[in-house]
């Protein structure tokens, strides 16, 4: 096919596998650039004087506004419909603050500047989220859709922290880091431009929505299915707890952790593309399976040896690239469009809300016995499987 043809001529299947391929690319990049940053912005902000306390702070406190913002930006951008605009403006702020870090003379603006960051990704996910889905019926369901989105977006969460290590050993000082982030984010936007310029209307790669279910019926069935996820979310421990373990209790050496996440980050993009096809095939029972599974990465990063933590790590990785693309093809699937981002605004805020609260938890039962947090979070996760397998005749195929 002539290379100047014009996507519009393609043939339904091919135009929506362009348009998930494209804003694929716009999350890799977009991975690399703050991804990037997260690996070196904790001991950055030691440079400039902040203190632990104001590290966790800014990074949780961040985490949970930039979840919580997600509520009113996907009700605008429904309200609005101006998906691409909304979804422009917040990748530029996501992106354009990471290598404003490389100017932060002190810990306050460093500390504006990550939840200026935070800030942008709740503006532009939903809408983005939402501009996904209107691919996912020609692509042959939400699970594949949203399963290749992970796997491109997850390459690029491995190579940021590489990058970023890679520019410190050559130049030996993080604004170097920063600023060379700078490439990334653009690349990002100028892709995204490119997206916006070849489909200028991408809910008509979804002409006729799929019948919605009876109110009653949906309506329930979306309140178990949150109540399902937050339980996930809550046992689902922060990467950065994992880390402190190893580190605490010497089960690797320092400079494998990041390494680690590394893995975990290749183990999720990998298997979402064969979970999301299985999820187009086998509906809600999918989920139940990648939640019970991955659930005995509790017990192996916390109570193992180096081999279990390599393990471990590995099935921390296949869980959270199962919630982070199933768990938003699932909320396409039971949505009808004119509302979807405004519901993926309120599942993010959801799932966001009670992994930090979750994390906190974890945290301190940590600090009392590493075994109660591996029973804290095995119960929470074991307690949504039930409520999953209530759900798996309901899903749509």
């Amino acid at each position: 096919m002539n290379r100047d043809q014009p996507v519009s001529s393609f043939p339904a299947r091919r135009r929506a596998l362009v348009f998930v391929v494209l804003l694929g690319i716009v999350s890799l990049f977009a991975d690399m650039t703050y991804e990037g940053s997260r690996s070196i912005w904790g001991p950055f902000f030691g440079t400039l004087g902040a203190t632990g306390t104001i590290v966790g702070l800014v990074a949780g406190g961040g985490e949970l506004l930039g979840y919580l913002l997600r509520l009113f930006t996907g009700a605008l951008a429904d309200r609005t419909r101006r998906y691409w605009a909304i979804t422009i403006a917040g990748y530029a702020i996501n992106l354009l603050a990471v290598p404003a870090l490389a100017l932060a003379g002190n810990w306050p603006v460093a500390a504006g500047l990550v939840i200026l960051e935070r800030s942008g990704k709740a503006l532009r996910t939903p809408a983005r989220d939402a501009m996904l889905s209107y691919a996912a019926k020609d692509m042959g369901g939400a699970g594949w859709a949203f399963g290749l989105h992970e796997a491109l977006d997850s390459i690029g969460g491995l190579l940021g922290p590489l990058i970023a290590a890679l520019v410190l050993f050559l130049h030996g000082g993080y604004r170097h880091a920063f600023a060379w982030l700078l490439l990334p984010a653009l690349a990002a936007l100028v892709t995204l431009v490119i997206a916006r310029m070849k489909f200028p209307q991408p809910q008509e790669l979804e002409p006729h929505p799929a019948p919605q279910a009876a109110d009653a019926r949906a309506l329930r069935d979306l309140k178990v299915f949150l109540v399902a996820t937050a339980l996930i979310a809550a046992g689902f421990a922060d990467f950065a707890l994992i880390a402190f373990h190893f580190a605490k209790d010497q089960i690797v050496a320092n400079d494998a952790v990041p390494v680690l996440y590394a893995l975990a980050s290749l183990a999720g993009g990998t298997t979402a593309l064969v979970l999301g096809r299985l999820f187009d095939q086998r509906g809600l029972s999918v989920l139940l399976w990648t939640t019970l599974v991955p659930a005995l990465y509790a017990p192996l990063v916390f109570l193992g040896g180096a081999w279990a933590a390599i393990a471990g790590m590995i099935l921390w990785g296949i869980g959270f690239g199962a919630h982070d693309s199933l768990f938003r093809a699932a909320v396409a699937q039971r949505i009808p469009r004119e509302r979807r981002a405004t519901v993926m605004g309120v599942f993010n805020a959801i799932y966001g809300s009670a992994w930090f609260a979750g994390s906190l938890l974890l945290g301190a039962l940590y600090d009392l016995n590493p075994l109660y947090t591996v029973i804290a979070a095995l119960l929470l996760q074991l307690a949504a499987c039930p409520l999953l397998w209530s759900l798996r005749s309901g899903a749509p195929g």
